[in-house]
């Protein structure tokens, strides 16, 4: 493919105030940005951490530990608010934008704008399906670990519509991440009120009888504590791994410690049982380390397999998401839940399956608002990058 300075092309989706202008023009990445390596900063700036996840970001702001001396600070680089950053993945995750001031390490490239143009357009369009396809495409060879020069950069073809139709756009897509971002916030909402009400629904360490419960059990006495080995039959003896190289595709989940992490064509289990992560896995409190699984599918050797025998198994899972079972954990390459240790595991629980059912049941009913608004999110991101793949059109339109 042959480059020009600038080709012109019309997108699949157009705003109707721009439906009659011109076609969009796209110019080389040199003509919008100029790469910028100013190590004249002071101490008091943030080091900035460069994620795809978050953009540049403060570093304090999501726990990002990584030493860094003084003699190698005087190396870094000043970042503005309005910055891009060409990171180590940007062939995975586009490139990345800043909304602050601060100083980064010298291993990154900084773009900043040399002409007039909204940055909100350009931070979308450079986290686009389409514009990470293409770069793909153009930089054939670019591997993990190894960044786009700004050479590279520099002659890569990127839109550039009127001012109007770039803010219009970049309105558009943030009034999406609003709505994404209050509907996050409900989920965090859900999450906390269903911890909340484990909390109160479980006896606390040294109870046996828990804070809150149904009216109808008061008077049932106390709660017996049992190990899971007198309560589950413990069927790891069926489980069996399969190299990712040997699995064949399907249509039955193959779950790991964590969840499903491949599908493939065949099954050991036709039954509803309980898995606890084995290794792989995280184990603090509220950490989903226990998760129920139905159906036709097959179980790595990274997961427990528990068949729950004298109590509800939603109410099981439920404790043991609530449990920190970090104390329970052998070894350090990898950490370990043994087969020992989960047997240790005391798990509280009333006699009467009545009230074991209703507690069940309840959190139940918290899970299934939790599920909805996972997917009311999904289908709120699935929205905003179909926008995206209509708002901005492939390097391939723009050479047909």
């Amino acid at each position: 493919m042959n480059k020009k300075d600038s080709v012109a092309v019309v997108p699949k989706y157009r705003f109707p105030e721009f439906a009659l202008d011109a076609s969009i023009d796209y110019v080389a990445g040199g003509f919008l940005f100029n790469p910028i390596t100013n190590r004249n900063h002071h101490a008091d700036l943030p080091i900035l951490a460069i994620t795809q996840e978050y953009g540049a970001i403060p570093r304090d702001e999501i726990d990002y530990k990584v030493s860094v001396t003084e003699k190698s600070l005087k190396a870094y680089k000043i970042v503005e608010k309005g910055d891009f950053i060409i990171s180590l993945r940007s062939f995975q995750g586009g490139i990345e934008y800043s909304m602050y001031d601060g100083i980064c390490s010298p291993a990154y490239i900084i773009l900043r704008k040399k002409t007039n143009i909204i940055d909100q357009y350009y931070k979308y369009y450079f986290k686009s399906h389409r514009f990470i396809q293409d770069l793909n495409k153009d930089l054939e060879g670019i591997r993990d670990g190894k960044m786009i020069s700004y050479s590279q950069f520099s002659s890569i073809l990127l839109p550039k519509p009127d001012e109007e139709e770039q803010q219009k756009i970049a309105d558009c897509l943030s009034s999406i991440d609003d709505l994404i971002s209050a509907e996050e916030k409900k989920l965090l909402l859900l999450n906390d009120y269903k911890k909340g009400w484990m909390q109160k629904l479980f006896p606390a360490e040294g109870k046996r009888v828990p804070e809150w419960r149904f009216p109808e059990f008061k008077d049932d006495g106390e709660w017996k504590e049992k190990p899971i080995i007198d309560i589950c039959d413990i069927v790891n003896n069926i489980r069996k791994p399969i190299t990712s190289s040997n699995r064949r595709k399907g249509k039955f989940p193959y779950y790991g410690a964590s969840g499903i992490i491949d599908y493939i064509d065949d099954y050991l289990f036709d039954e509803r049982l309980l898995l606890v992560g084995e290794d792989g896995a995280k184990w603090g409190a509220f950490d989903n380390t226990a998760f129920i699984v139905e159906g036709k599918y097959w179980v790595n050797n990274h997961a427990h397999v528990l068949r729950p025998t004298k109590i509800n198994d939603k109410l099981l899972e439920s404790y043991l998401i609530k449990l920190d079972i970090q104390p329970f954990i052998t070894g350090s390459a990898p950490p370990k839940l043994t087969l020992g240790k989960l047997k240790e595991i005391i798990v509280p629980f009333p006699l009467n399956k009545t009230e074991q059912k209703k507690i069940a049941d309840f959190l139940s009913g918290i899970d299934e608002l939790i599920s909805s608004q996972k997917d009311k999110i999904e289908g709120l991101n699935q929205h905003k990058k179909a926008l995206m793949q209509g708002l901005f059109p492939t390097v391939e339109e723009v050479w047909k």
